[in-house]
């Protein structure tokens, strides 16, 4: 390509100049979401190429006045405790009633208000068996399904940028500002792939197999490979040489709390596969708490080596299998389940991590720790 190419995953730091220019984004994913808008504003023309669409919910940021910024600095402990009370570590809480028991009047005002607040409250502070079982899962879907029909103007586009493969809030949900109405603009062209695959990227800029989009940048959206992708990118290698990357391979990761590899010693891992999920930044907090605590202990005992136990490692990861059970998402492929279709030996769905809950993760962490570190071994 003789154009500007860039990765949005490898974003240069100056600001690139859409204006007046043919632009082509490949993907349709979190990142994706978030660009498009802003690229359709001052592009002359946006060529969207996806493959398959994803749930998107209304993210409503708003600028936050000093009298906000003033409240919220003086509620962190408040929010930081909030949160750490929650399943995800999230401030949403799951309503505690089901789907299913609810009148048609009441969904449909529960969940109103709820696309209309700012964050993740339509995807965890929702019913709580929207994402357990299937008839509330289809309900929730259809709800959203009609939004995005009242937010597109053609009802084909629209059609096309409805899943068909998966239920609302089963893979991550990306949050967007004025996503689905960016397609209601003149310059803005949505290509299907699967009805059109991408044959190569040629000098001037993408050739499909029904015919060839001229192009002056090129943004590729193809998302990264999550959960163990960033491990498996560096060569780290256990006693007479084992690859990390081929222990995760074909199975499911042997770790204890997702902290330590079977066979890894002190390889003390932040964001491991099986680990608890949600809120990021705060799970990260707690693990790296656990980690520190656990070198201290080991210089206080003239410790220089630590790995799991064996057969802690095989409980743990029984423990993560049972919790996982009945999950909707672990049904799904996703990047979350271990499946990146752009990735070769990233086809089979696999359990990535712990889903019993924030508070339950530390609770088994500080269990751990005040036990003196039984289910490792140390030298």
């Amino acid at each position: 390509f003789e154009g500007q190419a860039f990765h949005t995953a490898q974003w240069p730091h100056e600001p690139v100049c859409f204006k007046g220019k043919r632009v082509g984004v490949i993907g349709t994913g979190a990142t994706a979401i978030q660009a498009i808008p802003e690229i359709a504003k001052t592009a002359a023309q946006l060529t969207v190429f996806q493959r398959h669409p994803n749930w998107a919910a209304p993210l409503h940021n708003s600028k936050i006045t000093p009298e906000e910024q003033k409240d919220i600095k003086a509620r962190y402990d408040e929010i930081y405790a909030r949160c750490w009370e929650t399943v995800g570590c999230f401030i949403h809480t799951p309503d505690p009633r089901s789907a299913l028991d609810a009148t048609p009047q009441e969904r449909e005002a529960l969940w109103e208000r709820l696309y209309s607040e700012p964050g993740f409250g339509i995807w965890i502070g929702n019913y709580r068996d929207i994402l357990t079982d299937e008839r509330a899962n289809a309900l929730i879907t259809e709800f959203i399904t009609r939004k995005i029909r009242e937010r597109v103007n053609d009802p084909t586009i629209a059609d096309q940028l409805i899943p068909k493969n998966h239920g609302f809030g089963l893979r991550r949900l990306p949050l967007e500002s004025g996503y689905f109405e960016t397609y209601n603009r003149p310059n803005v062209h949505l290509v299907d792939v699967l009805q059109s695959p991408i044959e190569r990227i040629t000098p001037q800029g993408v050739r499909t197999a029904k015919e060839e989009y001229e192009l002056d940048i090129l943004v590729y959206a193809t998302g990264f490979d999550g959960v163990t992708g960033g491990y498996d990118r560096i060569d780290i290698r256990g006693p007479h040489g084992r690859r990390l990357r081929d222990d995760w391979k074909d199975d499911l990761p042997k770790t204890f709390l997702g902290v330590l590899n079977d066979g890894f010693p002190n390889l003390l891992m932040v964001l491991g596969p099986h680990t608890s999920r949600g809120n990021i930044p705060r799970h990260i907090e707690k693990i790296v708490d656990f980690n520190i605590a656990l070198v201290q202990y080991m210089r206080e005992h003239g410790y220089s080596r630590v790995e799991t136990r064996p057969e802690e490692a095989t409980k743990w990861q029984a423990e993560v299998v049972k919790v996982n059970k009945g999950r909707l998402a672990g049904k799904i492929p996703s990047w979350q389940t271990g499946v990146n279709a752009n990735v070769p030996g990233r086809q089979t769905i696999r359990v990535l991590g712990y889903y019993g809950g924030a508070a339950r993760y530390r609770e088994l962490a500080k269990k751990v720790e005040a036990g003196g570190y039984k289910e490792l071994m140390f030298r």
